[in-house]
């Protein structure tokens, strides 16, 4: 027989062998939303030795992923190679009786996580709007060494490593250095980037990547002075790339070019990962390093009881016919 439990917090899961398919879908990650300040709620169903977590909270009176801007994708926790689907469905029904709305978001497609999810909320009931919320750049490696990646980069991108590459020293490290963490830090203050979203989390995050072994931490210094950083870390066969910044002031060095040109051949020759993820968002200079272009899916799924969803419906139905006239 289907249990079906809700929690609040991560502490209540027990340990039970949880899969691990990369930093974001560990119960780790989700421990580490919950001590930011997030608050859990999180949808559980057992069956024997088989489980299934849904992290969620609630959010102006609905569930959604339980996720942050650092996060480049969301996933169900699971037992076994992948989420066992009878104990998805009963936990998409049994959400029916606490939610008029979940959405789920940040879901990846090449894995067929998002296909698989929005099957699972339409068989129960639930009207299920698919629509893409963001973009993925990935470089698969496909055995080539970094000299023959590289040589497949634009032109612009090599003419700038060749003149500019020489003007920066770079330091690699796969250990947390509070000072570097700090210089990075205040680079990341003197760059384009925006405010840092939660500078404690990630910093706790990367300290607890270090201890694992899967950081892989970069400066660039122009005569002495810290001018470019990044945060990347490696596990499964995969490089991430989380974080980079460079000074503004720096520009003209593109020290930022040079850094990711030492990441790059350190994760490929060395680390020999398979996959390069540089998360989501569709910069324009992801697309010199980058090959491939994914998608990340949203799932907003509605009860189709509830009269608080019947305007969002209507919507919905609006744009689809709109989109059916348009294309012919």
């Amino acid at each position: 027989m289907t249990a079906i439990s809700y929690h609040v917090s991560l502490n209540d899961l027990q340990a039970q062998g949880w899969a691990e398919a990369g930093p974001f879908a560990r119960p780790r990650w989700f421990a580490l939303l919950e001590e930011a300040g997030k608050q859990p709620f999180l949808a559980c169903a057992s069956h024997g030795d088989k489980q299934v977590c849904l992290p969620l909270e609630q959010c102006e009176g609905r569930l959604v992923s339980l996720a942050n801007w650092y996060a480049f994708t969301w996933s169900p926790l699971h037992t076994g190679a992948s989420p066992d689907a009878d104990l998805l469905r009963a936990l998409a029904q049994d959400l029916s009786r606490r939610s008029r709305r979940v959405v789920l978001h940040k879901l990846t497609v090449e894995d067929g996580s998002a296909a698989r999810l929005a099957q699972v909320f339409r068989r129960t009931g639930w009207i299920v709007l698919d629509e893409r919320c963001d973009v993925n750049h990935v470089l698969a490696v496909n055995g080539r060494s970094y000299s023959e990646y590289l040589a497949t980069r634009p032109g612009q991108l090599r003419t700038t490593l060749k003149r500019k590459g020489h003007k920066v020293e770079v330091a690699l490290s796969q250990t947390f250095d509070p000072n570097d963490w700090a210089a990075y830090e205040d680079i990341y203050a003197d760059s384009w980037k925006p405010e840092e979203g939660d500078p404690a989390l990630l910093k706790r995050f990367a300290i607890e990547e270090a201890a694992a072994g899967r950081m892989r931490f970069g400066i660039a210094r122009a005569e002495g002075h810290p001018v470019a950083a990044q945060f990347w870390t490696v596990e499964g066969g995969t490089a991430y790339i989380h974080k980079l910044a460079h000074r503004e002031s720096a520009k003209p060095l593109s020290p930022g070019t040079t850094l990711s040109a030492a990441l790059f051949a350190q994760v490929i020759d060395v680390d020999k990962v398979e996959l390069v993820d540089f998360g989501t968002g569709d910069d324009g200079y992801k697309r010199d390093w980058m090959e491939q272009v994914r998608e990340r899916r949203r799932l907003t799924c509605l009860r189709p009881g509830a009269p608080a969803n019947w305007p969002e419906l209507a919507k919905a139905t609006a744009r689809k016919l709109v989109s059916r006239i348009s294309q012919g």
